[in-house]
């Protein structure tokens, strides 16, 4: 065996990663504890929730533009927040055990991004001492991406679930295959260490289900759920929310409308809501 000369220093590095990387197959490794989560399934006599995130994870929602997905991250955000919300989430539930929610918003001016943080606050009826919030619309790519890390390793403990809406915006271009392949680097990193859930929003293409660039394909091969948004093709109020990929047990697709709060609710039935509305039933829906 050829044996290579390395540094002392390059030698202790490598003997880190090496005790760090190892895992036994001959020891049980536990189911890592779930963040979110979305109805349950049946395992022999046992139940289990269905996650839509875990600890240590990140997922991603996938949608075209005018898709209300920051309605949807409001939703998973107050879901998170206090566990359950009634008839605003039935079936989706919060597992936050005390841990924090730490939400960046990328896109958004001051104004509407504060739109969004406070329809959060008043889904759940909670105060913001757990619910930390920024709009880094202003920065550019690299301070975005700077200043989420200083973050959450300095200024906050226990983040539990982290929102980056959207993700496109802590990169120059979604084309770029360096800088792309660092911010999937950077996920799985602040996941790994920090045991939290990152769920992060990027646009698909259009007529398209796949998420944009090389950035996309990155977060579909790394990322633990992929999630995707389609509007309904007759009713703009109905949105269908499914699992296009999952690791583990898929969660079932649903919908979601915005009430006269003008905040996301979710509907057991499709059916009831096109009798609710008068929509004609005939016509094709998503």
């Amino acid at each position: 065996m050829n044996i290579k000369d390395y540094t002392n220093e390059e030698q202790q590095y490598m003997q880190y990663i090496e005790k760090k990387a190892y895992i036994d197959p001959r020891k049980e490794v536990k189911y890592p504890p779930i963040a979110i989560s979305m109805g349950n399934f049946q395992a022999g006599r046992e139940t289990y929730p269905i996650p839509i995130g875990t600890y240590g994870n990140f997922s991603f929602i996938s949608a075209p533009p005018k898709s209300k997905k920051t309605f949807f991250v409001s939703l998973l955000s107050a879901v998170y927040l206090r566990g359950k919300l009634n008839s605003h989430a039935k079936g989706m539930t919060g597992h936050r055990d005390g841990k924090c929610l730490v939400h960046f918003d990328t896109e958004q001016g001051r104004f509407h991004a504060h739109k969004v943080f406070r329809r959060v606050v008043d889904m759940t009826g909670m105060d913001n001492e757990c619910y930390h919030t920024f709009g880094l619309r202003t920065l550019n790519n690299k301070d975005r991406l700077n200043f989420i890390e200083y973050f959450l390793y300095n200024k906050v403990q226990d983040a539990g679930l982290v929102v980056i809406d959207g993700i496109a915006d802590l990169v120059s271009d979604v084309n770029n295959l360096d800088e792309s392949s660092m911010v999937i680097q950077k996920l799985m990193k602040w996941t790994e260490e920090l045991n939290c859930h990152i769920i992060t929003v990027i646009h698909s293409n259009y007529g398209s289900e796949k998420p944009t660039g090389h950035l996309g394909s990155f977060l579909e091969k790394k990322a633990e759920t992929q999630i995707q948004l389609e509007l309904n093709t007759v009713h703009d109020e109905l949105v269908t929310v499914k699992c296009r990929r999952s690791r583990g047990f898929p969660f079932e697709k649903f919908s979601f409308k915005i009430n006269n709060k003008g905040q996301p609710e979710m509907v057991d039935d499709l059916y009831e809501v096109i009798e609710q509305n008068n929509i004609d039933a005939t016509k094709t829906y998503v």
